[in-house]
């Protein structure tokens, strides 16, 4: 009798155990109904790491993606192209830079330390890139691996333990195709072709470094050109699932028709609005694989850096921050110094951002210019910003000056923009192109823009100055702007600057007055165990001054890092907090400040 009471107690215990982990079956309902892990909902901030073959040459436009250099030899760039010759040789061939990938002092126990340091609760780590290269001894990837050439060490399985020794999620990216397999050659066969690949290649190879690593996070990237059905997505995810169980979470890129995943927004302003786990991917400068034409000024500053972060948290959401290592194996110092100024910030002002939701109201906004004068209109920020204080999102431009044409004939004036503008000359309305582009993926940052050029007309005289307007706004996403014109004697060229004018005189300065206009958030809330947190970009100097309702009169408020209660009344409408008590020494930080408002719902 002793005995059955052991093993129904033993059957009832693993039956308990077994059911802590849900089950689900490869449909889309089972899929979609299954619930997000309330560790990443709670985690806030990842890095992201792009290192491969392509951080060796780690080069491309200033505005480019290191980890895309393959396509742009593939594709005839001649920025790559010109780099490749004339650095490595006439025959070098991109396999060639295998070889060079030594990470000679690549050390995955100082790369967890400073994720750590980051406050990251979860990495992503580039498997394998759209070169098809993989960082583990992938029997699908033969003598293309970084066991078989390179560095001859297993990559994937070295980082995975060193970050899982600190309490960090492990993660991992992975494209889906391939540009350069000979089963499908992604972006130069026919999107058709390429199910034998899939079949073939892409899902055993997925299996086998899932299986392997068993990560928590997973990215999959590349999806564009198919749908869901096409890359099995739902029978890879429910395998996926069940493999790691309820921790595990897939991210939205497995091809038209999924819906599915936390959303990755690209180089976005980071106020996405939706009741799904978000985070937004990007670099700290334009590029995830180091790019060594970078500018400076294409890095954020460690303020820009911790504004867009808690500005994120506000919206609901978190950030993927990537660091690209170089060849070598060491991440920039730049990049580290920018993550540790970070992951300081989070110490301060941790119970603000780990686990908080987002409140009621966002933050606060205000608007936000930029004057100068452009040389001409051709411009493509991609998913940047013109400069600051003007957000990457929901921005506008005017320009307007004078121009003066070289021939008495009639010209025609062209325009590319992304999303909309107007142009006007001698105040007559040449080119109307004021409508929204269509809503491009948040995976499609890298992709030709597909839209079409709209055109108008206008007979001009020879050496006469003509007022001329532009406007232009920008919604979501890519952003650019062309103008070009052409007449009989006129060959089609983006207008030069010698022919635009800032007044009615040959003595002016050329180009055309330029002005920016967005909304700018400067006040960022969260919510967190019942308290409102109000994080100020800008410091207020002698009252903070919030538009809430008045909250309770025992209400107690307080600055994040900084011992003691602030005084503060309710006026006009308005909280009014009074700092002049505090202290410069007794500043916790230096990019913002967190404001604690307990009990306030």
């Amino acid at each position: 009798m002793k005995k059955l009471s052991l093993l129904f107690y033993l059957i009832m215990l693993y039956s308990l155990l077994f059911s802590q982990q849900s089950v689900v079956d490869t449909t889309w309902e089972s899929l979609r109904n299954r619930p997000y892990p309330q560790w990443f909902k709670e985690a806030k901030i990842g890095v992201f790491i792009h290192w491969g073959v392509y951080s060796v040459p780690s080069y491309g436009g200033s505005e480019a993606y290191g980890e895309w250099f393959l396509r742009g030899l593939l594709a005839g760039d001649k920025t790559r192209t010109d780099f490749m010759k004339s650095h490595f040789g006439e025959d070098f061939k991109y396999e060639d830079f295998a070889p060079l990938f030594k990470a000679e002092l690549f050390d995955a126990d100082e790369w967890a330390s400073i994720f750590e340091k980051a406050g990251a609760k979860y990495i992503i780590l580039v498997s394998k890139h759209h070169d098809g290269y993989c960082l583990w001894p992938s029997r699908f990837a033969s003598g293309w691996n970084s066991v078989d050439v390179g560095p001859k060490r297993d990559i994937v399985g070295e980082v995975s333990e060193a970050v899982r020794k600190r309490d960090i999620r492990f993660g991992l990216y992975y494209s889906l195709p391939e540009w350069n397999n000979p089963l499908h050659r992604w972006y130069t066969d026919h999107n058709d072709s390429i199910h034998t690949y899939i079949r073939e290649h892409m899902i055993p190879q997925f299996k086998e470094v899932v299986e392997t690593y068993k990560p928590e996070v997973l990215f999959t990237d590349g999806e564009w050109f198919h749908t869901a059905e096409d890359w099995h997505a739902r029978e890879l995810i429910a395998w996926y699932y069940n493999l790691v169980g309820d921790d595990a979470i897939v991210n939205d890129r497995w091809g038209h028709g999924a819906d599915i995943g936390f959303l990755t927004p690209e180089y976005s302003s980071g106020g996405l609005k939706t009741d799904r786990p978000w985070a937004e991917v990007r670099g700290l400068g334009r590029s995830f694989g180091l790019n060594r034409n970078e500018k400076l000024d294409a890095y954020m500053t460690s303020d820009e850096l911790i504004h867009f972060f808690a500005r994120t948290v506000g919206n609901g959401g978190g950030i993927t921050i990537n660091v690209g290592p170089a060849a070598d194996g060491k991440i920039p110092l730049l990049q580290q110094e920018r993550l540790e100024q970070l992951g300081n910030w989070i110490k301060v002002n941790e119970e603000a951002i780990y686990g908080a939701e987002q409140w009621i109201r966002n933050g606060e906004e205000k608007e936000v210019k930029l004057n100068r004068i452009d040389p001409n209109i051709d411009f493509n920020w991609v998913r940047n910003t013109p400069g600051f204080p003007i957000v990457e999102d929901h921005f506008s431009a005017f320009w307007e000056g004078y121009i003066k044409p070289e021939f008495s004939e009639e010209y025609t004036f062209s325009a590319v923009a992304d999303d909309g503008m107007k142009l006007f000359i001698d105040g007559e309305l040449i080119i109307d192109q004021w409508e929204k582009m269509i809503d491009e993926s948040d995976s499609e940052a890298m992709r030709d823009s597909q839209k079409d050029g709209d055109s108008g007309k206008i007979r001009l005289q020879k050496g006469q100055f003509y007022p001329m307007r532009i406007e232009y706004f920008e919604s979501l996403q890519n952003a650019s702007i062309s103008l070009s014109w052409e007449s009989a004697s006129q060959k089609k060229e983006v207008i030069p600057q010698k022919n635009f004018f800032v007044a009615e005189s040959l003595a002016s300065q050329n180009g055309l007055l330029a002005e920016y206009r967005s909304l700018r958030q400067h006040i960022a809330y969260t919510t967190n165990g019942g308290n409102l947190y109000a994080i100020s970009f800008e410091w207020p100097d002698t009252f903070f001054e919030l538009p809430l309702s008045a909250p309770e009169k025992t209400t107690k408020i307080s600055l994040l890092g900084r011992d003691g209660d602030l005084p503060w009344h309710f006026e006009n409408g308005l909280l009014k907090i009074d700092l002049t008590t505090i202290k410069f020494s007794e500043m916790p930080c230096q990019s913002a400040w967190t404001f604690k408002i307990e009990n306030y719902k």
